[in-house]
C-alpha cells in the first residue's frame, strides 16, 4: 500500500545544512501497522510529512496504493490534499469554532468531485461511531477533553476512507493513564477498519504493543525494521540495544569461541559465561555482553548467583522494583519482585541467562 524508496531530506541551517533523511526505504503492506520509533531528531516525522505530501523531499520516490505520488527524478508531487490518506497529528488540530460534526466533515466538504449531503451526514455519522462519540455531534469543540479531541481527530482522518492513515505522535499529550486506554482503543479502531498505517512515536511501549513492524531511526536512517519481539530480542547494534528498553553492557573478552558459542571473561570481575556468538568474533576479541534487566535473575545470598554486586539503588515501581547494582566500574539494572528487600549497600548475587546475552565488538 506505502512504498518509499531513496528518501533524502536537507533542511538549511544558520551554520550550513542539515541532512534530515539519508536515503529511506521500506514497504507497508495492505492493512499493515508500520512505526517509525526514535528519539527527537533522528528523522522520523520528516519522513511521515514527506509521504503525506506536507514536504518536498531532496531525492527518492512515494507510491501509495500504487500510484506515484512523489518521484523527485521525474519533477512528481501530488499536493496533500490529492494524496488519499488520512492524517493526525500530536496537536489534534480540532477546529475550535465548529462542532463535532463539522470538524469531522469538514475533508468531505472541500473534497472534489463534491458529495451531496445526505451522503457527508451518512458518512460522518458512520466516522463517529467508529471512535464511540456519535452523541457528541452537536457539542462544541472547546467543550470536549483531550481523549474527547482525539477521537475526534481520528474520526476525521477516517471519513474520507483512506487507503493510508498517517499518525504522527497521536497521543503523546494525554495523561498516563489516557494515553494507555487511547492506545487499546486505537488499535481496536484500526483493526477494525484494516486500514494500512504508518506511526509515528518515540514511545518504546506504544511501538511495542501495537505495531506489526518497528523500524528503528537514527540520524536520518531505519538502522533495523522487524517484528516488535525480533528487533527487541535481537538488536542488530547498540543503538537499537540502546533506545529499546534497558540494556546492561558488560565489557569482556573472548577467550574461547566455536559452535556458535563464545566464552567470555568479564572484565568486572573473575567470572566467564558461554553466550551464543556472531560470526567474526574470535578468541581475544574485546566485546561487550548486552543483556536486558529481565534477563537477570537477583538474589541477597551468594548461593543464588554467580557474580557479587553491591546494591546502590532500589526504585519501587508497584508491581516490580529496579535494583541498580554496582559491578567494579559499571552499573548494572535489574527487576525484581517488590516483596525482594533489599537497602543500599546490600551485597547481591546475579545470575544472568546466557542464552539471553548478545555479544557486539568493543571497538
Amino acid at each position: 500500500m506505502l512504498t518509499v524508496r531513496g528518501l533524502t531530506k536537507t533542511y538549511a541551517t544558520a551554520d550550513g545544512s542539515f541532512q534530515a533523511l539519508k536515503g529511506i526505504d521500506f514497504e507497508i503492506p495492505a492493512g499493515g501497522f508500520y512505526t517509525l520509533l526514535g528519539e527527537s531528531g533522528c528523522g522520523k516525522s520528516t519522513t511521515l510529512r514527506c509521504v503525506a505530501g506536507l514536504e518536498e523531499p531532496d531525492g527518492g520516490s512515494i507510491a501509495i496504493g500504487g500510484e506515484i505520488v512523489t518521484d523527485t527524478a521525474r519533477g512528481v508531487h501530488v499536493p496533500a490534499f490529492d494524496r488519499d490518506i488520512g492524517l493526525v497529528f500530536q496537536s489534534y488540530a480540532i477546529w475550535p469554532h465548529m462542532d463535532v460534526f463539522a470538524n469531522v466533515a469538514y475533508p468531505l466538504k472541500v473534497q472534489r468531485p463534491r458529495i451531496v449531503a445526505a451522503d457527508i451526514k451518512a458518512r460522518v455519522m458512520d466516522a463517529l461511531r467508529l471512535v464511540g462519540m456519535e452523541d457528541f455531534a452537536g457539542r462544541q469543540a472547546t467543550k470536549l477533553s483531550g481523549g474527547q479531541q482525539q477521537r475526534v481527530a481520528f474520526a476525521r482522518a477516517l471519513v474520507r476512507r483512506p487507503k493510508l492513515l498517517l499518525l504522527d505522535e497521536p497521543l503523546s499529550n494525554l495523561d498516563a493513564k489516557l494515553r494507555e486506554q487511547m492506545r487499546f482503543e486505537l488499535q481496536e479502531l484500526i483493526s477494525r477498519t484494516g486500514v494500512t498505517t504508518l506511526y509515528v512515536t518515540h514511545d518504546q511501549s506504544e511501538a511495542l504493543a501495537m505495531s506489526d513492524t518497528v523500524a528503528v531511526m537514527s540520524g536520518g536512517r531505519i538502522v533495523q525494521a522487524g517484528a516488535p519481539r525480533e528487533v527487541y530480542g535481537q538488536p542488530d547494534n547498540r543503538t537499537v540495544a540502546h533506545f529499546l528498553g534497558s540494556a546492561n553492557f558488560l565489557r569482556g573478552r573472548i577467550v574461547e569461541a566455536g559452535d556458535g558459542l563464545a566464552t567470555v571473561a568479564l572484565a568486572d570481575g573473575a567470572v566467564s559465561i558461554a553466550v551464543p556468538s556472531r560470526g567474526g568474533l574470535a578468541a581475544g576479541a574485546a566485546v561487550d555482553v548486552i543483556f536486558r534487566p529481565e534477563d537477570v535473575t537477583t538474589h541477597l545470598d551468594p548461593a543464588g548467583g554467580a557474580i557479587e554486586c553491591a546494591v546502590e539503588r532500589v526504585v519501587f515501581q508497584g508491581g516490580m522494583s529496579e535494583y541498580q547494582l554496582r559491578l567494579g566500574a559499571t552499573l548494572l539494572r535489574t527487576v525484581v519482585h517488590p516483596s525482594v528487600s533489599a537497602q543500599p549497600g546490600d551485597r547481591a548475587w546475579i545470575a544472568i541467562r546466557p542464552e539471553r546475552c548478545l555479544l557486539f565488538s568493543a571497538e
